[in-house]
């Protein structure tokens, strides 16, 4: 019996209901993420009611802060098992800023959250949303970061996860979700052949898979980071954000987070600019931007950014969408330069990203350099995910700078000064 009670209260605070995002037919709130009418994805519609600043800086300092603008019960923060996730460093780059020729960079540094990285925020959303509906198991599909975080969230929560990933993980990744006890199932294929089977199983099992049937609502807590850049920037938008892209779902939600804080007058109204990165060897979104497309080609992903290796990205014309309405543009870069933008960031920040943080970086150098992205514009860029976890990439870029005989002789030939 994978449902506790069919007669659960649905209480999803604000969200009044799903839409489809094509031809937008309107659904009641549950498990569903697909149109009945014409295969679109779901979205969460809202009925916001008066949302102040105050009201906001007087929450917990984690995602439930911004609870009435969530699908979530209005005492989310009150829950009693939860890992609090969000309210991460935006922390100002001074030292990279002035490497990039940049006037004002901010790095909105998600590493801070639970099981360091920003699928935390979505994983709450969406476990919050599969508790209401009475789910006793949770699943997902995930490329490592989202099984690291749906293990980890179970386990506090006392209830099983199933989590299944292609079995080419970086070890960090592997090792940080089975470490929580849950069912680990290892996938021979790729990300999207992973994401294809919890399909199947999501009807033969009736889990709760986070990025499937529980999709709409694992999508919103994305928008968490959005309102957070704006209220740690003074209750303000930047004039640019640049944006990991996998699915493309986390750049449609910075957007739909800074619409929302607009027509709340949370924020006033600016333009801004949305840009997307991606990695050479799974590129499917920047190749459809660049040649103009309105779909996108799915590719076979190939490259060290396994966290981004989504070739079949379900968000992707969205992203495409959002980037052309704001003016950004989304890049591509090569595994070479991503682990030069690893480098960077660590050699002038101090922030130790996974690869999709060299993504972001080497993706940011090269905005400026084509001239796509303004350096004299305020500029935050997303670092989503810790470096610990993908150590593979920087096997042989990095290591002693000398190895010596323990005295003072060989140091000072070894270290000049």
């Amino acid at each position: 019996m994978t449902l506790i009670d069919s007669k659960v209260d649905l209480d999803f605070g604000p969200a009044v209901g799903l839409f489809c995002r094509e031809c937008g037919n309107k659904v009641a709130l549950g498990a569903r993420h697909v149109c009945e009418e014409c295969f679109g994805p779901l979205e969460v519609s809202y009925n916001f009611g008066k949302v102040t600043r105050a009201q906001i800086e007087a929450g917990p300092k984690s995602i439930w802060r911004y609870a009435p603008m969530l699908p979530v019960p209005q005492d989310a923060a009150n829950r009693p098992v939860d890992l609090a996730p969000g309210f991460t460093k935006l922390l100002e780059s001074v030292n990279l800023a002035k490497r990039l020729g940049m006037k004002k960079l901010w790095i909105k540094d998600d590493r801070d959250n639970p099981t360091h990285s920003f699928k935390d925020r979505v994983v709450a959303v969406a476990m919050t949303a599969g508790k209401t509906l009475g789910f006793t198991t949770i699943s997902c599909a995930s490329t490592g970061n989202l099984a690291n975080a749906v293990a980890a969230a179970a386990a506090r929560a006392g209830i099983r996860s199933v989590v299944l990933i292609p079995d080419n993980l970086e070890k960090g990744k592997v090792v940080t979700s089975a470490v929580y006890g849950t069912t680990l199932v290892g996938i021979r294929g790729n990300y999207d052949d992973v994401n294809r089977l919890c399909s199947e199983i999501a009807d033969d099992r009736g889990y709760g898979f986070v990025n499937v049937n529980l999709r709409p609502y694992y999508a919103e807590g994305s928008k968490t980071l959005g309102y957070e850049i704006a209220e740690q920037l003074g209750w303000r938008l930047p004039d640019q954000v640049v944006v990991p892209v996998a699915s493309g779902s986390l750049l449609t939600k910075i957007d739909k987070a800074f619409k929302e804080l607009i027509a709340l007058g949370l924020v006033d109204e600016k333009p801004y600019k949305i840009f997307g990165a991606q990695a050479t060897g799974c590129n499917p979104v920047a190749e459809a931007f660049e040649k103009g497309w309105d779909v996108v080609r799915p590719q076979k992903p190939h490259t060290i950014a396994k966290s981004l290796a989504i070739g079949n990205p379900a968000d992707g014309p969205y992203a495409i969408d959002v980037a052309n309405r704001t003016s950004g543009s989304i890049g591509h870069i090569s595994d070479e330069a991503i682990v030069e933008g690893m480098r960077l960031l660590a050699e002038t920040e101090g922030i130790f990203a996974e690869t999709a943080g060299g993504v972001t970086i080497g993706n940011l150098k090269q905005f400026i350099q084509n001239a796509a992205l303004d350096p004299e514009l305020e500029t935050v860029v997303l670092n989503t995910g810790d470096g610990l976890k993908t150590l593979e990439a920087l096997d042989t870029s990095v290591g002693f700078s000398s190895v010596i005989e323990p005295t003072l002789e060989a140091f000072r030939t070894a270290v000049p000064e």
